[in-house]
C-alpha cells in the first residue's frame, strides 16, 4: 500500500507498506547491482527477505526512490524508538545527491530516532551517517577461518546431538532461541514466519541445523549455512542459559565447523559477533577466526532528543 510520496531534483520518493510485484523486482534488482559493485550485500538477509511482492510485514516500511521511472535508490525501515534503517543507492547514480535526498526522506520517517546499519563500513556511508549527526553504537564483526577442522569436542553428561526435523522441531527451537537470545531482539524476536522462511530458502539444509537435547528437551542448538559462494557459515549458535559455562556451546561449534569442513568441503568458514561480546571474540579467535570486515551502526536522534 502506497502511503505518501515525495517528489525533488533527486528523484521520487516513494514510501510504501506492501512492494507490487514490480516494485519489489526492481529493488531486487539494485540490491544486486549494488552488492556486485560493493562486494558485500548492503541489506541484511532478512531485509532482503522481506523484499517480497504483497507481503507486508508489521512495522516494516519500504522507501523506493526512482528517476525516470527507473529505481535508483531503496530504503528499508522497521521498527521505532528508534526505528532500525538499511539503505542503498544504484551504484551509477552515485555522487548525484540521491542517497543524502534519501537519507533525509528516511529521517522525516524517525520521530523517535534511528538504527542506520552501514554493511562493510564503507566510506560514503560512513560520511551520509556522520554528516547527518548520527554517532556509531554498535560494530558487529564479520571473522573467517580457513583451516583444517577442529578436533570434536566432547558433550556434556547427559546431552544428546541430533540434526532439525522439519514439521517436528519448529516450536521447541523457536521457544530456546527466544530464551538463549532474550538479550538480542534481533535473533531471539523470530517467529514462525521467520523460521518458515529460512526452511524455505534453497540454501536450508537440515543435516547441517545440529539440535542438542537434554531428557528429550532442547538446550542447544547450532545451525551452519552455506554460501551461494561456497563460504560456509556458523549461522547462529544458541544454548538454553541453565547449561552455560558447561562446554556445550564449544561441542556445537566444534559439530558445525566439523561438519562444514569434512562433510561439505568448505575449509573457509566465517560468523558474525558483536565486537563487545568479549567473551564470544575470544572463544572464537581461539578456534582461529580473524576479523574480515565490519558492519557499523550509526543512531541519528531528533535534535531535541540529542
Amino acid at each position: 500500500m502506497r502511503t505518501s510520496e515525495n517528489t525533488s531534483g533527486a528523484g521520487r520518493i516513494e514510501r510504501i507498506e506492501a512492494l507490487a510485484p514490480e516494485q519489489a523486482g526492481a529493488v531486487r534488482e539494485l540490491l544486486a547491482a549494488a552488492a556486485g559493485a560493493d562486494g558485500r550485500e548492503a541489506v541484511s538477509e532478512a531485509g532482503r527477505l522481506r523484499v517480497r511482492p504483497d507481503s507486508p510485514r508489521a512495522g516494516v516500511r519500504h522507501l523506493v526512490q526512482s528517476v525516470d521511472g527507473a529505481v535508483v535508490g531503496y530504503a528499508q525501515l522497521e521498527g521505532e524508538r528508534p526505528g532500525t534503517v538499511e539503505l542503498t543507492v544504484a551504484p551509477a547514480e552515485r555522487g548525484r545527491g540521491l542517497g543524502g535526498a534519501l537519507v533525509d526522506a528516511v529521517l522525516a520517517e524517525g520521530a523517535g530516532g534511528l538504527d542506520f546499519w552501514a554493511h562493510g563500513g564503507l566510506p560514503a556511508a560512513r560520511h551520509l551517517a556522520e554528516r547527518h549527526g548520527a554517532v556509531l553504537v554498535r560494530e558487529l564483526r564479520q571473522m573467517r577461518r580457513t583451516a583444517a577442522a577442529p578436533d570434536a569436542v566432547p558433550l556434556p553428561a547427559g546431552v544428546e546431538l541430533r540434526t532439525f526435523e522439519p514439521g517436528r522441531d519448529e516450536a521447541a527451537w523457536l521457544a530456546l532461541n527466544a530464551l538463549a537470545f532474550a538479550h538480542h531482539p534481533e535473533q531471539g524476536s523470530w517467529t514462525e514466519r521467520d523460521l518458515a522462511e529460512r526452511i524455505a530458502e534453497p540454501w536450508f539444509d537440515p543435516k547441517g541445523f545440529f539440535l542438542a537435547e537434554r531428557d528429550g528437551r532442547l538446550v542447544g542448538f547450532h545451525w551452519t549455512k552455506v554460501q551461494p559462494d561456497g563460504l560456509g557459515e556458523v549461522y547462529v549458535v544458541g544454548v538454553d542459559p541453565a547449561e552455560q559455562g558447561n562446554g556445550l556451546g564449544k561441542a556445537l561449534t566444534a559439530a558445525g565447523l566439523r561438519h562444514l569442513i569434512l562433510e561439505r568441503g568448505l575449509p573457509t568458514v566465517m560468523l558474525y559477533v558483536d565486537a563487545d561480546n568479549a567473551a564470544a571474540v575470544r572463544v572464537y579467535e581461539r578456534l582461529g577466526f580473524a576479523v574480515h570486515e565490519v558492519d557499523l551502526m550509526y543512531r541519528w536522534a531528533p535534535s531535541g532528543e540529542r
